[in-house]
């Protein structure tokens, strides 16, 4: 969550030539609707079927940069499915930095809108240490917040 993978995703894609595709916002696009005001109307166990079967539809995809949201990798196999079809990186950020970027964008993360202020840091420490098992198994580690765009081109052209 908001560590820079939709950004690094239009960068790298500009850079190789690759499509980019952001499954959220692929999500909002077919559903018409916000993933924030989906969770809210029909919630969490629906939109991440919908989020796996939009994951499957890019393992078909040839020269395609894929950012999924930040659960994605957590649930059903889909980390397995991801690091069959293609190379995988995780990006990874210090929680005081995901802090600052969460701030400016609380509203929009679903899994946040219920969080108070008093205990944002808190949730964003457990919720990223219930999913780094997951981000770990990535082909690729990357220390944030900045991204060695050049290092990543040379590990996708090989």
């Amino acid at each position: 969550m908001t560590s820079g993978k939709s950004w690094l995703g239009k960068d790298l894609a500009l850079a190789s030539g690759f499509d980019f595709i952001d499954i959220d916002d692929l999500f909002e696009e077919r559903y018409r609707i916000t993933i924030l005001d989906f969770f809210q109307k029909y919630g969490e166990s629906l939109f991440r079927s919908l989020e796996r079967e939009m994951l499957r539809e890019t393992g078909r995809l040839e020269n395609a940069i894929v950012a999924t949201g930040g659960g994605a990798p957590c649930f059903f196999d889909n980390m397995d499915f991801i690091l069959k079809t293609g190379t995988s990186f995780y990006l990874r950020m210090a929680v005081p930095e995901l802090m600052k970027r969460i701030k400016v964008i609380k509203k929009k993360r679903p899994l946040l809108t219920e969080v108070d202020s008093a205990r944002l840091e808190t949730y964003v420490t457990d919720k990223l240490r219930e999913r780094e098992p997951y981000y770990l198994r990535a082909n690729y580690i990357l220390n944030g917040p900045d991204y060695p765009i050049e290092e990543i081109l040379k590990v996708m052209r090989s």
